[in-house]
């Protein structure tokens, strides 16, 4: 029933959010699975170890998530074992204990500090908040009016980038627009956090060619790594935060 209720609230809230953007021909609604852009805007995360209170208890907890996208999560080991993490491309990663086929749902940034650790069955493997990432209207109307502009944080389609995930969006920060010559503020670095010498510090765009980068340049794939996005596929720029409630704000 909880879950329930949860998964039609979140149905409502994308719903209400497409109405109100007119269906999305001035301004449309995207949700932000990722990290990247933190603390501009925030992905799904979590704040470990927060313990739960009264707001937690159902059905006083849906009033708590509607307002915060707040949730308090209990992961105990049904068996003991090693922890097994299966990322996905949500924000989020699949944990499991030893061999139970049972799934737990948890945002990445806390998963990752699973990998590998054994429990005992019946030990808490991870209590906290988790946290929805931010809900944003995109002006796609905006640069019908003047052009893009360097700072601008910008969302714009992958088809046809070489190298990352197509048929998806990314939201980054503009650095350089066509024409100018951009030097990197964040090198670029590879797993082992050494810099990548055979990538380029000093870019110039082309024609019709953005530079975007995000603004947690320490967990951001970008134009840093696979190069500018052409002009064709921006879609628009980050107007406001509409949800969670408790974070409205414009965005800069």
């Amino acid at each position: 029933m909880k879950k329930f209720v949860k998964e039609w609230l979140d149905t409502l809230v994308v719903a209400v959010s497409v109405a109100m953007a007119l269906r999305a021909y001035f301004y449309e609604p995207v949700n932000i699975p990722t990290g990247s852009m933190q603390e501009t805007l925030w992905g799904y995360h979590t704040a470990e170890g927060a313990k739960m209170s009264n707001w937690d208890i159902f059905p006083i907890s849906i009033l708590k998530w509607a307002y915060t996208g707040e949730t308090h999560v209990e992961i105990e080991a049904d068996r003991s074992g090693m922890t097994r993490v299966l990322p996905r491309n949500d924000g989020f990663a699949n944990v499991s204990i030893g061999a139970s086929s049972k799934v737990h749902k948890l945002p990445a940034d806390a998963a990752k500090d699973l990998v590998g650790k054994y429990f005992s069955k019946g030990d808490m493997v991870w209590e906290g908040t988790t946290i929805t990432g931010d809900f944003i209207f995109v002006n796609r109307w905006l640069w019908n009016f003047r052009k893009p502009r360097v700072n601008d944080v910008m969302i714009f389609s992958t088809t046809g980038i070489n190298g990352i995930a197509q048929g998806t969006h990314y939201i980054k920060r503009m650095k350089a627009t066509p024409g100018q010559t951009y030097e990197l503020e964040h090198l670029p670095k590879g797993p082992d956090g050494q810099v990548i010498e055979s990538l380029p510090k000093v870019v110039t765009m082309g024609e019709d060619e953005y530079f975007a980068c995000g603004d947690n340049f320490n967990n951001s794939f970008d134009s840093r790594y696979w190069g500018p996005v052409p002009g064709h596929l921006l879609r628009g720029t980050a107007s406001v935060v509409f949800w969670p409630f408790n974070k409205w704000r414009v965005i800069k």
